[in-house]
């Protein structure tokens, strides 16, 4: 594997990205108000139900937004100073893909019923792809949005099928009203849906590999029935039932609470109104931080006590490099973020 040269990490300094915000049949009107972006009030609703924040998928990879390195792609860097940005044992594991797909989601209406397939399944169906473990942080609810995630009684692959089939498969999933806060992980394998009137954070591997089981019998945007992959699912489901799918947590103020952990990422939850500094020294990893409420200012610093200091607010990410040694999360008033990382 080629390693990049160590004379270009001096340049390193945390990174924000131009989002990809992605048209979608069942996506809503929030994001663009959530990130505090422009819009002509004349226009019609653009039905925007993804911002892809931080993304290594080919055709629609992230270009820095800041600094002296605005304008280059993330996979440039990767290739560029790879362990400098994620950190050595990351890139030793991952090479020069960046590990994490970072998105916020508005489901205006329902999104269809799925489930990913895992590493083995995706690189025997799929070869050169990943399977997909993901999570959701619920940022905004509607009245009765719900989120669907599990199966709530024992089936076996032929009476999913026959579930599919007769349109009862929803009668076999775990429902959930939710409320922000909630918190919701996802590995490979498991079925889901989010509900209309939905708001969330989500973090994943790098993957767009989806399996779609049932889709209300909708027609995509360009006007044919949205393609399904009932078969392809049956073998990657996990059969398993499990008495819940929510993740519960204790959320104390400013203070750093466990969210997530997997092999593919660890996510904490920031909820303060103090500053607050986390040591970054040894994770020899990156660290994205996703603003879900409030704003601030946020200060890495390096070894060598080089500091980088920018402005962050709600619906902004950034990614701190491997190279910097702490952050210091500075609210304004009050914030709320997302830090994750590879551990």
């Amino acid at each position: 594997m080629h390693l990049p040269s160590p004379n270009l990490t001096d340049s390193m300094y945390p990174l924000k990205f131009i989002p990809w915000l992605r048209t979608m049949l069942w996506g809503g009107e929030k994001i663009e108000s959530f990130k505090g972006l422009p819009r002509d009030p004349a226009a019609a609703p653009r039905r925007i139900g993804e911002s892809w924040e931080i993304s290594a998928v080919e055709g629609h990879v992230s270009v820095v937004a800041n600094g002296p390195l605005a304008g280059k792609t993330l996979t440039e860097l990767m290739q560029e100073q790879g362990p400098a940005l994620v950190g050595g044992s990351v890139f030793a594991k991952t090479g020069t893909e960046f590990p994490l797909l970072i998105k916020f989601i508005d489901a205006k209406t329902d999104l269809s019923i799925q489930v990913h397939p895992d590493d083995t399944l995706a690189a025997r169906t799929h070869p050169g792809m990943k399977g997909k473990t993901e999570m959701w942080y619920v940022i905004g609810a509607d009245p009765g949005a719900r989120l669907l995630s599990g199966l709530s009684r024992s089936i076996t692959p032929e009476e999913y099928e026959a579930c599919v089939r007769d349109q009862t498969i929803t009668e076999a999933l775990a429902t959930y009203e939710i409320a922000p806060g909630d918190v919701f992980f996802l590995p490979a394998g498991r079925i889901h849906a989010i509900g209309a009137g939905s708001f969330l954070a989500e973090i994943q591997q790098t993957s767009d590999l989806t399996y779609r089981i049932y889709d209300y019998g909708r027609l995509g945007l360009d006007g044919k029935p949205r393609e399904l992959h009932i078969k392809e699912a049956k073998e990657a489901i996990d059969y398993r039932v499990y008495p819940s799918y929510k993740e519960e947590y204790s959320q104390v103020r400013n203070e750093e609470t466990l969210l997530v952990a997997c092999p593919y990422f660890t996510t904490t939850l920031f909820d303060l109104d103090l500053p607050f500094r986390k040591d970054l020294s040894g994770l020899d990893s990156f660290f994205v931080v996703m603003c879900v409420d409030g704003g601030g200012t946020l200060i890495d610093s390096e070894a060598s006590g080089k500091k980088h200091s920018l402005p962050i607010r709600q619906g902004e990410t950034v990614l701190i490099p491997a190279t910097s040694e702490s952050v210091a999360l500075l609210p304004d008033g009050a914030m709320t973020c997302l830090g994750s990382y590879i551990p």
